[in-house]
């Protein structure tokens, strides 16, 4: 199920489909921790790969473009137009692939993996990029990221710290995001409201995601075979 952890020999021979996780080192308000954006691409592609034959899971990308997050301890980023060419040698260098998935769980690489998902099909490549949809959810550590948190990792949840951060649309902060960052926004680093979320919410999001990423890949292997 994990690239990593088979063999030359044996990928050689099953030319599987790649997921890979793309995912962040990030804060993630006070109560999740920094890696939560890759822990929850990786719980995905684990989920998928581990019913759906022929597909593997790639290593995560775990430092990406996280540069709205500036000024937050424990932040790392290396820019939009780094992530993009990483996911571009990437791609080029899995040709033995049936074809590869991006799976990503932070938002902020949205610019990153166009760039690259532009140029890697200029070259003839297969590869085709999946984001979670939650109609209605919050934008950053708040009751989406949370309860997605309580199902894979409950025990990196720090429940006592919850608090709720900028409530507003996305859609009506997006300018003061994009020209000064979360800190402007939120002092805290959230945006949404944890305290309401839920193991349930969480396992009934978990269960939607892989569906909806199973029923791609499905689809593109009618192509890729």
């Amino acid at each position: 199920m994990n690239l990593a952890e088979t063999t030359s020999a044996d990928v050689g021979a099953a030319a599987p489909v790649l997921l890979v996780p793309v995912g962040s080192c990030e804060q993630h308000g006070p109560h999740l921790p920094l890696a939560t954006d890759t822990i929850i691409a990786m719980a995905i592609c684990e989920r998928v790969a581990a019913h759906l034959p022929d597909t593997l899971v790639a290593p995560a990308l775990t430092v990406t473009a996280s540069g709205e997050h500036a000024g937050f301890a424990g932040t790392l980023s290396i820019g939009t137009e780094v992530t993009a060419q990483v996911i571009i040698e990437l791609a080029r260098s899995s040709d033995w692939s049936r074809g590869l998935v991006l799976v990503n769980g932070h938002g902020g690489n949205r610019d990153a993996v166009a760039t690259a998902m532009s140029t890697v099909r200029r070259e003839g490549r297969r590869i085709v990029a999946w984001w979670p949809s939650v109609p209605g959810g919050d934008a950053h550590a708040g009751r989406t990221e949370t309860s997605l948190m309580m199902a894979i990792r409950p025990e990196l949840v720090r429940t006592d710290r919850l608090e709720p951060g900028d409530r507003r649309p996305l859609a009506e902060i997006a300018s003061a995001l994009r020209v000064s960052g979360i800190a402007a926004v939120s002092p805290g680093g959230v945006l949404g409201d944890p305290t309401a979320a839920t193991l349930s919410d969480g396992n009934r999001l978990l269960d939607v995601f892989v569906d909806d990423l199973t029923r791609l890949i499905t689809s593109h292997l009618r192509t890729w075979n």
